[in-house]
């Protein structure tokens, strides 16, 4: 049955996410960190990965828990709305998108996260390069091999798939997980 091959498939890559323990715990001292100083993160991606950036971005904006009500917290999605996005892509290029709005906004002490299944759109990329020449840290959750993503990132959390599909649900398995952790320690404090 499909459908059992796919959960089995599924409970592989989350299991596998167990090699990511280190690079799991650093990207949550980092998230805590950034918010904590008073500084803002920045989350993107392309197509489903954008759809799960602005899920966990409204996650930390507003509620992650529903049993706590906290403060919001500044993790902002870069693909902003349709006009921005689409002014952008007519004006300058499409590989732009995230990037131009990266420059308008964030400092030095800010946090860029990424999520690409592929890590090679061109997009993505120029976002990454941006941070860097801000040096604002990044954060890229990838799949596959990571693509040209890793070699422009501070910290990479590359899900050992070559799945499209599992890949992104592991990338909001750990969204959820991680940016849980986070809550917790900033409400600890």
């Amino acid at each position: 049955m499909q459908l059992k091959k796919d959960i089995n498939s599924n409970l592989i890559t989350i299991k596998n996410l167990l090699n990511l323990n280190k690079e799991i715990n650093l990207a949550i001292s980092i998230i805590y960190k950034t918010i904590k100083n008073g500084n803002k993160v920045y989350i993107c991606g392309n197509g489903g990965s954008a759809g799960e950036a602005q899920h966990l971005a409204a996650e930390f904006l507003v509620r992650l828990n529903p049993k706590k009500n906290r403060q919001a917290y500044p993790i902002i999605s870069l693909a902003m709305d349709t006009s921005t996005l689409t002014a952008c892509a007519n004006d300058f290029n499409f590989k732009y998108i995230f990037s131009r709005n990266l420059e308008a906004l964030g400092t030095k002490k800010d946090l860029l996260i990424v999520l690409s299944t592929s890590g090679n759109s061109q997009n993505i990329i120029e976002v990454l390069k941006a941070a860097k020449k801000k040096k604002i840290s990044s954060l890229s959750l990838l799949g596959f091999n990571g693509g040209k993503a890793k070699k422009f990132s501070n910290l990479n959390l590359v899900v050992d798939s070559n799945n499209v599909a599992r890949i992104q649900e592991a990338h909001l398995f750990l969204g959820h997980f991680i940016l849980n952790e986070v809550e917790k320690k900033l409400l600890s404090k």
